[in-house]
């Protein structure tokens, strides 16, 4: 086993009275895509902001490749794809990547090549002089994952990188994602997309409340805290309508707004019951991380 790229015990950080992170304890091995799961306020966004040195600990410890973090080499090997958009919009494409790349001491010169590359691997080379105001919001978010790599790091954080965008762009970015990994960089990724964190993650801490509540991989995640089936039942149906529809078949259930959400390991006996209730409304699918989520932070808002 080689050391964890990053390694934290005992996380704690408080504003004030309020505390955001609460003693959390983790290690990320090299190489993988590490997912950090929560709703609003759960945390996240503390916690990725001490890990890159931009936010003070109030207590507990933690490395970055072994050392201790705050080394300004350190953040050398770091790349940073934040939430908001922050690209320069008076340069180029290709300005931007250059002048971001100034910021690492690296010229111009030692530069072209890379920002040649980093341009076919974000396929924005036909863009490479474009007005960043001209970019849709996929090529925004591709260009910035790109400007995160001037520096060829390690280490690859990414704050949410596909909010927002449409089907097709998510899954061009998941595509370049996933070939990082390949390639042996760790991915830290948070998202509030679960299929998302399905698609690129490894390993997944969800947080709550500040601590963490689950980790595990999604597989794992998803048979060790929900059934494998799921039956969603809605329509003009009551809650003893319900009742008789379920009947002896002990099904763990939720009922939220005018849905319900059943949750089996056989779904056939209630689906045939179903058949019987013309205004009811059903679907039935496999069990997914969103359900794990659902279910361990709860479905109403917190914000």
């Amino acid at each position: 086993m080689t050391n964890p790229v990053v390694s934290a015990k005992g996380l704690y950080k408080r504003f004030g009275e309020h505390v955001a992170v609460s003693g959390v304890d983790f290690d990320i091995p090299a190489g993988i895509c590490f997912g950090i799961l929560g709703p609003n306020g759960a945390g996240k966004t503390t916690l990725i902001r001490m890990l890159l040195g931009m936010a003070p600990l109030t207590s507990g410890e933690y490395t970055l490749f072994g050392e201790s973090a705050g080394v300004a080499e350190q953040r050398q090997r770091v790349g940073v794809v934040p939430q908001m958009d922050n690209l320069d919009p008076d340069f180029s494409v290709s300005e931007n990547l250059f002048v971001y790349a100034s910021y690492f001491g690296l010229s111009r010169l030692q530069m072209q090549g890379k920002v040649n590359e980093l341009l076919s691997f974000s396929e924005l080379s036909g863009r490479s002089s474009s007005q960043v105001a001209n970019l849709s919001g996929g090529m925004r978010r591709r260009l910035m994952i790109a400007r995160a790599l001037v520096n060829d790091p390690d280490v690859v954080v990414l704050d949410e990188p596909t909010t927002g965008l449409d089907p097709q762009a998510r899954h061009i970015i998941w595509q370049r994602l996933r070939e990082l990994k390949r390639s042996g960089k760790t991915l830290i990724l948070t998202t509030h997309y679960m299929e998302e964190a399905e698609q690129l993650c490894d390993d997944i801490m969800i947080l709550n409340q500040g601590r963490i509540i689950a980790r595990g991989s999604p597989r794992i995640l998803i048979g060790k805290h929900v059934e494998p089936e799921v039956v969603e039942l809605r329509g003009e149906v009551s809650q003893p309508d319900v009742d008789a529809l379920l009947g002896e078949l002990n099904i763990d259930y939720e009922h939220v707004g005018d849905s319900w959400f059943c949750y089996l390991d056989d779904a056939r006996p209630l689906l045939e019951r179903c058949t019987g209730f013309p205004k009811l409304n059903f679907v039935h699918r496999p069990a997914n991380l969103e359900d794990v989520f659902l279910k361990l932070t709860g479905r109403e808002l917190s914000e």
